[in-house]
């Protein structure tokens, strides 16, 4: 045992120390993966082996925010502070308090502050899957490890270069995810107001992310379909109202605002007003002991004139409906729609009839104004972080480049990039609508890109539970249209140019050889057949030469709309195989195609959607709740109080999406969740012994003994035999040389025969 835990220490110890110089990614990734059996060149018998830079590995596969914290030590000293990791000392020796014996309290202390943590890293850079799985359940803080550990053997498995070594990380990174989702229901099912703090939990080993943050990293949308993870949602969406609100009385309150003090809006009741406080996202001061609480909505998602108002908590019920409607993301959700429609029917009217060579009408230029406001609003977001930043709540000192990982966030994005595609093309349609002489050319541009502004509608309606799961099925549909189109190239322009070469082979004009070349196959796959132009037997008899009164063989020279009358049977043949390979074939296979993915993602379509309704509660919970073009003003306020803060050197305003526990509070939560560890683990080695496979186990293996053990008996069966054999042989020879000795001259006359042998009793 105690070679055990020496060999425990030196693993940690080597994990914990750095090397004093940096070395390349690609080495780094090659010792990471050395010990799960990736080919790496051999050092050098001169070179010094040198340990791994851990905390480099770490922030190269996991990025900056999610990356735990392994600093440089340049003093050597072992017990160096791990930065924010002295919060997590507390919750883990609660966790190893009750669990761990004297021996390992011991080597806790001696090795450091989270040895199982550290020994839990090194199992998933090596890949060894029955010890990276023996650590997490020893360590502590499960959901969060679970979830991390998924993100970080799936980044491992995509820069993997062999494919069974990449199969087994995904392997491992499933099988960590589900523990992820069935620790957290195990949570859930116990304490709904615990397990949503768990969720919202800055994680101090994983770059202060929280879980919902890591599962959005690895990609766990099973994780954001429990429902634990959705009534979270769900609540935050709704704000302060009842979620059971009609949406009716949600629309005629958002235009009719004094219907926020009647009753046709639900708001909380104080006892779930008080689980709300407890679970709300901005109450980092009131969990830290540093006084009251903010308000419930920032000031940048109020409306103007609610920022001087004060908070919930202070003002009487009645008075606080306002900001608590105007501050809940359903709201900015709806404001937004609503603001997004006006802007499409504004632009169409731009379009359709003030869109003149004229300077600009008062419509034309609020429609400016209106995008400039879009504008700055993307701005924001890309600039500032976004939703989907994890470093909303402070910048980690010392971090290099945060604008650069920010703005890789925002452009992640699909409907992101979407909207600065729409943009773009908006500013380049405005710039050539301004220069003379490119009007006709702006207005092209323009006229397109309100496409691409319509086609932003879709974000809108992913929102719903019904269009939701329908746009991501179309989403993969489009993958399937994109290979359909590849094959329908190649088979058009086979077709096109064969048949234009053989009807028209004196023809010169460029363009009209392109159009029907491309043009004609494509519109004949719909149908639209023009046989008069194709069969002769179906022509017209017009002159197409320079000499009047000849028609296809001309003496004279000849136009370019001749056709050659020289083999048009090939080209009737060519259209019927084309329409038979185009129009049966090729359809058919995008049919099947369609109807393959349908099938696939249908029953997966539901946890695409879950995973992105995480993600629009967050970009509408961090919006302003003015929407464009009043959302300037709402930019302008955040400006001005960044500026102040700036100068006046002020703390971040906390992120919305995560809770900073105090120490002692934090110490309570982790160790209720290694509780819940230990019941979900009893729990799961019961269920597998009850299950079939380990009850047809345990008969096989009692059916093999029994099997043994006839085996012995019919061994020591054998083996009676055979001595039964030998006593009646020896009981022979006995009775023969009795009958000898009793005829023998040795025995003198007289004496009496031998006793006889007693005979069974009856």
């Amino acid at each position: 045992m105690s070679c055990v835990w020496l060999w425990l220490g030196t693993a940690w110890t080597l994990l914990r120390v750095n090397s004093s110089g940096v070395t390349s990614n690609g080495g780094l990734l090659d010792q990471a993966s050395y010990g799960a059996g990736t080919k790496t060149p051999a050092l050098k018998p001169s070179a010094e082996p040198r340990p791994p830079n851990v905390g480099q590995v770490l922030l190269m596969l996991l990025g900056e925010m999610c990356a735990p914290r392994y600093h440089i030590w340049a003093t050597g000293d072992p017990h160096h502070d791990h930065g924010c990791r002295e919060s997590h000392r507390g919750g883990e020796s609660a966790h190893l308090l009750s669990v761990r014996a004297t021996s390992e309290l011991m080597l806790d202390a001696v090795l450091g502050q989270t040895p199982w943590s550290d020994l839990f890293i090194w199992a998933l850079l090596l890949n060894r899957a029955q010890m990276a799985l023996y650590f997490w359940e020893i360590g502590s803080n499960a959901v969060a490890s679970a979830l991390g550990a998924c993100l970080l053997l799936r980044v491992l498995a995509r820069l993997e270069s062999e494919a069974e070594e990449a199969a087994r990380r995904k392997d491992l990174a499933a099988k960590f995810e589900g523990l992820g989702v069935d620790l957290f229901g195990e949570c859930y099912r116990n304490s709904e107001n615990r397990a949503a703090r768990l969720l919202l939990r800055r994680c101090p080993f994983w770059g202060d992310a929280t879980c919902l943050q890591l599962a959005m990293q690895a990609d766990a949308r099973a994780f954001f379909a429990q429902d634990g993870v959705q009534s979270l949602l769900t609540q935050k969406w709704w704000g302060e109202m009842d979620s059971t609100t009609p949406i009716w009385a949600l629309v005629l309150t958002f235009f009719c605002p004094p219907l926020i003090y009647t009753n046709l809006i639900t708001f909380r009741k104080s006892d779930e007003e008080s689980t709300q406080k407890d679970l709300a996202f901005d109450m980092d001061r009131g969990l830290n002991g540093e006084g009251p609480a903010r308000p419930a909505n920032p000031p940048e998602k109020m409306p103007l004139g609610v920022m001087s108002q004060p908070s919930s908590r202070r003002c009487s019920p009645h008075l606080s409906r306002w900001p608590q409607f105007w501050g809940a993301p359903v709201t900015a959700f709806m404001g937004n729609v609503v603001s997004y429609l006006l802007f499409l029917l504004l632009f169409a009217r731009v379009l359709l009839i003030d869109f003149q060579p004229t300077p600009p009408g008062a419509l034309e230029l609020l429609l400016y104004f209106w995008a400039f406001t879009l504008l700055c609003e993307e701005l924001r977001q890309g600039l500032g972080g976004g939703w989907g930043s994890l470093a909303t709540g402070g910048r980690r000192p010392g971090s290099s480049q945060p604008l650069r990982h920010r703005l890789h966030l925002y452009l992640t994005d699909t409907w992101n990039q979407c909207d600065l595609v729409a943009l773009t093309f908006f500013l380049l349609g405005v710039g050539c609508r301004l220069i003379p002489g490119l009007y006709e050319l702006g207005r092209t541009v323009l006229c397109l890109d309100f496409m691409v502004f319509t086609l932003r509608l879709l974000h809108i309606f992913t929102v719903n539970k019904q269009l939701g799961p329908k746009i991501v099925i179309v989403n993969k549909m489009m993958k399937d249209v994109f290979f359909f189109l590849f094959f329908l190239g190649v088979w058009l322009v086979a077709y096109g140019v064969a048949t234009e070469g053989l009807l028209r082979p004196q023809d010169q004009d460029l363009p009209k050889i392109l159009r029907r070349v491309f043009y004609r196959p494509y519109l004949q796959i719909f149908g639209q057949i023009p046989q008069e132009d194709m069969d002769v037997a179906l022509m017209e008899h017009v002159n197409c030469s320079s000499e009047l009164g000849f028609w296809a063989r001309p003496s004279g020279p000849q136009a370019g709309s001749c056709v050659s009358l020289y083999a048009n049977w090939l080209v009737v043949l060519l259209l019927v195989i084309f329409l038979l390979v185009a129009n049966i074939l090729l359809v058919n296979l995008l049919i099947a195609m369609f109807s393959y993915t349908f099938g696939k993602v249908q029953g997966n379509s539901d946890l695409y959607w879950k995973a992105q309704r995480y993600s629009l509660i967050r970009e509408f919970h961090s919006r302003p709740a003015l929407a464009p073009p009043l959302i300037i003003i709402s930019h302008v306020r955040l400006l001005i109080r960044r500026l102040s803060k700036h100068r006046a050197r002020l703390p971040s305003s906390p992120d919305n999406f995560r809770v900073h526990l105090p120490k002692e509070t934090e110490r309570e939560l982790l160790t209720w969740e290694s509780v819940q560890k230990e019941n979900f683990l009893l729990a799961r080695a019961r269920d597998k012994r009850e299950s079939d496979s380990e009850r047809l186990k345990r008969t096989s293996q009692k059916v093999d003994t029994a099997l043994k053990q006839l085996r012995q008996i019919r061994e020591y069966e054998q083996r009676l035999k055979g001595l039964e054999l030998e006593v009646q042989h020896c009981s022979r020879v006995l009775g023969w040389v009795a009958e000898a000795l009793s005829h023998s001259a040795l025995l003198p006359p007289g004496t009496p025969p031998p006793p006889i042998p007693p005979g069974p009793k009856d």
